[in-house]
């Protein structure tokens, strides 16, 4: 007989991926410089960068490439990206290290874990989770990220006037999100009256799930939340 007991929410599918020589290196010899390691206290955004600038965080960078390019085109900014997947990982910071950028950092691990005990609450200026797994079957919709539980918790990461911007290319998980958020307290939607989704803003740059979602003719919704 089964009990009660439900699975917990997770910010990935955990895949195996095997390790170009180039991500092993770049894991075994740029992480000291470019990763963060779990602290034992809230991580503090002037402590790891040497600045005040606001500070940006993005969950699940895949590859790495569109939050090195947003890294790369606001340098006034700060950015932390957090992925699971090991060659993701290498690939980026391979990639940090080839154009020396100052205003980015990588963590390796499970993201929620980092949301519920390693940073500060209003913390951050904007959370960014772009093409999160969409556990199409119906049977598995309970496992999808974005859930009021989850939501709860990054409101509270977010300072006053903070941006939470979300994307996907799977419509039936657009709609579990805006339904999601539009439930939510802390937030109101950014998007044009009367619609649920808002334009691609400039500053996100075409991935390469994106690209992907259009050549299978999926839509591309962004949805975008002000923290009141």
């Amino acid at each position: 007989m089964q009990t009660g007991h439900h699975r917990p929410i997770r910010s990935f599918v955990l895949r195996q991926g095997r390790l170009t020589s180039a991500q092993e290196h770049a894991l075994t010899h740029y992480w000291e410089n470019y990763g963060i390691d779990l602290p034992e206290h809230a991580l503090n955004g002037a402590e790891l960068f040497g600045n005040t600038a606001p500070v940006t965080l993005e969950i699940g960078f895949g590859n790495g490439e569109s939050l090195l390019q947003m890294a790369r085109n606001q340098p006034e900014h700060n950015f932390i990206g957090i992925e699971v997947h090991a060659p993701g990982v290498g690939h980026l910071l391979s990639r940090i290290h080839e154009l020396q950028l100052a205003n980015l950092k990588v963590m390796h691990t499970d993201a929620v874990e980092v949301l519920k005990k390693h940073l500060a609450p209003a913390s951050l200026q904007r959370i960014l989770i772009y093409f999160p797994d969409p556990w199409h079957k119906k049977r598995h919709n309970k496992r999808r990220l974005i859930q009021p539980e989850l939501v709860s918790l990054l409101g509270n990461l977010l300072e006053p006037g903070g941006l939470l911007h979300l994307a996907t290319d799977w419509e039936d998980y657009a709609l579990h999100m805006a339904g999601v958020m539009q439930a939510s307290p802390l937030f109101r939607s950014l998007a044009p009256d009367g619609t649920a989704f808002s334009p691609r803003p400039d500053f996100r740059p075409l991935t390469k799930f994106e690209q992907r979602g259009l050549r299978l003719g999926h839509g591309v919704r962004d949805l975008l939340y002000q923290r009141l």
